[in-house]
């Protein structure tokens, strides 16, 4: 068993006030905590692994490639397709928290190499 504790987990901020913190860093999955500050929306991107958004406080909008869009809020996921474009947007003016899970491992510094 492997456990690590979100105080001591590895941080960082892309963006002003939007931190993700690796809770999981694994081969075959990897599992990312953030918090997404008011209003913020991710740039559209896309990334060859499987994803699972799981919203755990607050409300966030998806928004893929096509058009597509659904608001989540606590307790709510959604699946997105490896290579499949999104955006993940805060709609409230307070943080929102998630998790992200991606299969197989996406790396943790997948936003630092954006730039």
């Amino acid at each position: 068993m492997k456990v690590i504790q979100l105080s001591s987990a590895e941080s960082y901020e892309p963006e002003a006030d939007w931190k993700r913190s690796s809770l999981c860093d694994e081969p075959e999955i990897s599992l990312e905590h953030f918090v997404k500050p008011a209003r913020h929306a991710s740039p559209l991107h896309e990334h060859p692994q499987v994803q699972v958004c799981l919203v755990l406080a607050g409300r966030m909008k998806l928004v893929n490639g096509a058009g597509e869009e659904a608001e989540l809020g606590p307790g709510d996921a959604a699946y997105f397709e490896g290579g499949e474009p999104h955006q993940v947007i805060n709609m409230l003016d307070e943080p929102s928290v998630g998790v992200d899970i991606f299969c197989p491992r996406r790396s943790f510094d997948f936003w630092r190499q954006r730039k």
